[in-house]
């Protein structure tokens, strides 16, 4: 009886086009125009109904933030094709709520720092009715679900696929705080700024957790309590009216000038400080992603 030939099964390379398609920078772009429409056609339902302030103001944010999550869900389905990890419950409310309270003690010690060092006075308190509360909630909404999901979501796990997590890391942190470079009354140190604290404390964050709920609290608390409880720009514009009347006096190293207290050294130091403790955080957890290269040597 002669011995039985082993089957010979050829594997079939996908196509050019399939692997563009699969390429984690390309599905990046996609997401993010899939997350992009997904907002816009939330915000143009809000302005047919004539609806730019108010309580009804913080649930037309509410719905563009859910478009931004089931934008991000069908992404996860139809172009990764993966179960959706950074938006999944579980963990979803401690980590929301532990984002929102340290972005708000972050900016508080921040602007401790920067009042006893003679850069910011306290004018009074406003009475609430004459504050732009509801305002400042929806833009926390916003900024937080639509900024993380672009930046943190897509780009950051797009690079992280091709060249590990420190240079997703960088990647994002300065293409973060350049985005930033158009806003009213921005400068250069007040991208380079932006870029490090806040790119490296949430890129942090999202590293230590896999999930995007600590990030997205962290971005919203740090925007509401500057805008609504100092009354100090976000990222450059008009003060806004807050609860704590205030006035920055003092060179610009320590008040950030007209673009905000975001521009401050002070800043930098504290929430970047507090990034890093993440960072270290996320590392003794094991969360950090060699790079396809290294790991190839590894083997």
């Amino acid at each position: 009886m002669e011995p039985s030939v082993p089957t010979v099964v050829a594997v079939q390379r996908p196509s050019l086009v399939r692997r563009v398609v699969r390429y984690p920078l390309v599905q990046a772009i996609t997401g993010a125009l899939m997350v992009v429409l997904a907002l816009a056609v939330a915000s143009a339902a809000g302005e047919a109904a004539g609806i730019a302030q108010g309580p009804a103001f913080v649930g037309v944010a509410v719905v563009m933030a859910a478009a931004v999550v089931g934008a991000w869900k069908l992404y996860k389905r139809w172009i990764e094709r993966e179960p959706d990890r950074e938006f999944e419950l579980s963990g979803a409310v401690p980590e929301l709520a532990a984002g929102l309270a340290g972005g708000c003690v972050l900016f508080c010690l921040m602007t401790g720092i920067v009042w006893l060092l003679g850069g910011i006075r306290f004018e009074g308190v406003r009475s609430f009715a004459d504050t732009e509360f509801t305002e400042w909630v929806a833009v926390a909404i916003i900024s937080g679900f639509f900024e993380e999901t672009l930046f943190r979501g897509l780009l950051f796990r797009a690079v992280e696929k091709v060249g590990g997590s420190w240079i997703a890391l960088a990647v994002t942190s300065a293409l973060f705080g350049f985005a930033h470079i158009f806003n009213p009354d921005s400068s250069l140190f007040a991208a380079i700024a932006i870029s490090v604290e806040a790119g490296i404390l949430l890129g942090a964050a999202y590293m230590l957790t896999r999930r995007l709920w600590l990030a997205i609290g962290l971005h919203a608390a740090w925007n509401f309590t500057q805008g609504w409880v100092f009354s100090v720009p976000v990222s450059g514009g008009d003060a806004p009216i807050g609860l704590i009347a205030t006035t920055r006096d003092g060179p610009e190293w320590l008040t950030g000038g007209t673009f905000g207290l975001e521009a401050s050294v002070v800043a930098m130091v504290v929430a970047t400080g507090a990034g890093l403790l993440l960072l270290v955080w996320a590392h003794r957890r094991a969360r950090f992603v060699t790079a396809p290269w290294r790991r190839q040597q590894a083997v």
